[in-house]
């Protein structure tokens, strides 16, 4: 057989497993969502990873922090590998109430697409482990560190030393001595003071008008909305578990009967 012919006999095999193919079916290109495409150019989707957590519109309103030329209006607080996977957030806010582990983090990190901000203690962690897990965690690539609320000033200006990334406390209350805060190395103040969020957010702004703050807000439209008006620059959106989100899914299932 010569070498034209081969190259003939191929190429009509390839034509054929080609027809044995199944087409995909053609996927319907989406409306643009007002105020996240601008110019009116629709979102780039999938046939199958269309179905993501989106974060409320609301949270658009909000100004945004920006850390190394990325702008963050919302954060996703969430260890849920699933979610983190999919989700339209701005970033992932990965505290969770156990003792910090450097094996959460790598796995945190190493799954999402977007910069993580990492638990590193303050509460039950706190001194030289707290140190080494703040530096860890910059060495695996996250884009800041969270402190809660009782890290005693010492350590955080023992981990501001070692750090070349934002370090984030938690604020609880409007008892806090933000100031001292700031003054022993808090570059972002996260509020966390449940249905006092807004007020606590209010008063710290009210005595700095230029410092980062990011706010828990609730899961209503309206909570949202409070947040930012009182001086939040992000938001730490808390999503609805796996399980309920897949309840709305087989609720849909149960409605359609099972092919054969």
């Amino acid at each position: 057989m010569s070498k034209s012919q081969h190259k003939k006999l191929k190429r009509i095999a390839i034509g054929e497993t080609l027809r044995l193919i199944p087409r995909a079916p053609e996927v319907e290109t989406p409306e643009p969502e007002e105020g996240k495409d601008a110019g009116g150019i629709p979102p780039i989707e999938s046939r199958l990873r269309h179905n993501i957590l989106r974060m409320p519109e609301e949270i658009d309103k909000a100004s945004g922090i920006v850390i190394y030329g990325r702008r963050i209006k919302s954060l996703l607080y969430t260890t849920d590998i699933a979610l983190i996977r999919n989700n339209d957030a701005d970033a992932i806010f990965c505290v969770y109430p156990f003792t910090a582990s450097r094996a959460i983090s790598a796995a945190v990190i190493h799954a999402a697409s977007t910069p993580v901000f990492c638990g590193v203690g303050g509460g039950t962690t706190q001194g030289v482990r707290a140190v080494y897990l703040a530096t860890d965690a910059e060495n695996q690539g996250a884009m800041g560190v969270v402190l809660n609320a009782p890290i005693p000033n010492r350590d955080l200006r023992s981990i501001a030393r070692v750090l070349d990334i934002p370090i984030v406390v938690t604020v609880t209350n409007a008892e806090t001595d933000v100031e001292k805060r700031i003054h022993n190395g808090a570059a972002i103040i996260n509020v966390a003071a449940g249905a006092n969020t807004p007020d606590v957010v209010m008063q710290i702004r009210a005595d700095f008008p230029k410092l980062p703050i990011m706010a828990s807000s609730g899961k209503t439209a309206e909570s949202i909305k409070a947040t930012i008006k009182a001086g939040a620059n992000a938001i730490v959106y808390t999503p609805p578990s796996s399980h309920e989100m897949f309840s709305s899914v087989m609720a849909k299932y149960r409605e359609k009967p099972g092919r054969v």
